[in-house]
């Protein structure tokens, strides 16, 4: 059983080799499972660049080819990006709880120094209750600032230097924007919901940004729940 110190001058919880023994498994079940789900989380990435990967050599095959693809793969990539965001979300779970144990059990063991005994109760509760560290918003937010970003900037430029060079160089503004016409939509507002798609993500990135900032703080270096 626990051993739990009868004095107020020592009031931190002790525990047992076979208690020790228990949360050793307990740490590295956390880790495998963290493992397991972070792998996810990479294969959705991968998608997303062989999906980019696959617009961008058809687009790019010849001078004649539509722009077109390199517009829809950004349907495909926000498809991507929610599901790795609920992914993200499952993943933090395990993460959090890994990065817990070793804030405030193993590292303690390293510096001698005594840690406050609700960080037990709060992991018992995680157990307990357990629930979502962190929102599918902010989820999101996260994996577009760490991964997404890239590849979104990647399809912007590859559409915006496709219809400026593609078949022949542009030579006015007005030639530029009549190659981003599509069917019935006008240049100008293919453009127009262009650029409001790319600033939307850059709002968003920032946006989420902030409310991990107003969470955790600017730099959330401790930062373990969550």
């Amino acid at each position: 059983m626990s051993l739990m110190a009868s004095s107020d001058s020592s009031p931190h919880h002790s525990f047992d080799p076979a208690e020790m023994g228990a949360i050793a498994h307990l740490y590295r079940g956390e880790v495998y499972r963290s493992t397991i789900w972070r792998t996810r989380l990479d294969n959705t990435t991968n998608w997303s660049i062989v999906t980019m990967g696959i617009a961008l050599s058809t687009t790019f095959s010849s001078p004649e080819a539509s722009p077109l693809p390199l517009v829809l793969v950004g349907l495909l990539i926000a498809v991507f990006l929610a599901m790795e965001a609920r992914r993200y979300r499952y993943f933090n779970v395990w993460r959090a709880r890994a990065r817990w144990l070793e804030k405030n059990f193993y590292a303690p063991m390293f510096t001698r120094e005594a840690r406050d005994d609700s960080w037990q109760a709060i992991l018992a509760r995680d157990y307990t209750a357990p629930r979502h560290h962190i929102s599918f918003v902010r989820a999101a937010g996260r994996r577009l600032r760490r991964n997404y970003a890239g590849i979104l900037v990647i399809q912007a430029v590859a559409y915006y230097g496709k219809i400026a060079i593609h078949p022949t160089p542009a030579a006015s503004l007005a030639e530029f924007v009549n190659r981003a016409a599509v069917g019935p939509l006008s240049g100008w507002t293919v453009l127009l919901m262009g650029f409001a798609y790319d600033f939307g993500w850059l709002a968003f990135a920032l946006g989420t940004l902030w409310l991990d900032q107003r969470e955790h703080g600017a730099k959330g270096d401790g930062v373990a729940m969550g």
